[in-house]
């Protein structure tokens, strides 16, 4: 068993950087796009400073609807989407564009559900000193949500593992890719098992350094 897993510990090198590459790229997009949404869901609800019930049905709308989407339509209902922008639709990369629209409504959805932790009297006291929208996001809403956001992107990047070796089933690359042409294709159990395992020891430490780093946020 040790001898198949040495043999092929090159590929599965290369799987589990792949991994990490498409799980990254789907982050940094969840950030960038997930937490805004995420905040404007909130700010649009009734009651609140920016209350507008045709934004947050339209913002709400969109982020069902791709919720809805199981993880492996979408990615075949992507791939003419993939091809426009990449000009492939094999790899990490390619891959990582359907992680990325399935990371932004799981991720603005965590968003607005730790802003809505927030005490309204805080915002309401920051309106009446005449505080702007802006100041109240930047200064009230993102540091009292900031435990909920580490914990919601630790949550986001355990379920982009699991998506991204789906995304192994369609040539998306990583060890979803390398367990399904060794593990069943070949029929190798021994790298099925360990492709299982090195699966395990991600998640196992991505929990491990998100609930670590929300405990040191959360005591600042």
């Amino acid at each position: 068993m040790m001898d198949r897993v040495i043999a092929i510990l090159p590929e599965l090198n290369q799987a589990f950087l792949e991994t990490l590459l498409m799980v990254s790229i789907a982050l940094a997009v969840a950030i960038l796009i997930g937490l805004p949404f995420g905040i404007l869901l909130f700010v649009t609800d009734r009651g609140l400073f920016l209350e507008n019930v045709v934004v947050k049905r339209i913002a709400g709308l969109i982020i069902n609807l791709i919720r809805s989407v199981p993880f492996v339509i979408l990615l075949v209902f992507l791939l003419p989407f993939t091809q426009f922008l990449l000009n492939t639709t094999i790899g990490p990369l390619a891959a990582s564009v359907s992680l990325s629209v399935a990371a932004i409504p799981f991720y603005a959805r965590i968003v607005e559900s730790s802003a809505r932790d927030i005490d309204k009297g805080v915002i309401e006291a920051a309106i009446a000193v005449g505080a702007s929208p802006w100041m109240i996001i930047r200064s009230i809403i993102l540091p009292e949500v900031k435990p909920g956001l580490i914990t919601g992107l630790t949550i986001t990047a355990i379920s982009l593992i699991g998506y991204s070796a789906m995304a192994g089933t369609i040539g998306g690359g990583g060890i979803g890719d390398l367990a399904i042409r060794y593990g069943y294709y070949r029929y190798d159990n021994t790298i099925m098992f360990t492709t299982v395992i090195v699966l395990i020891v991600l998640v196992q430490l991505v929990q491990y350094l998100g609930d670590l780093v929300a405990r040191v946020v959360s005591k600042r």
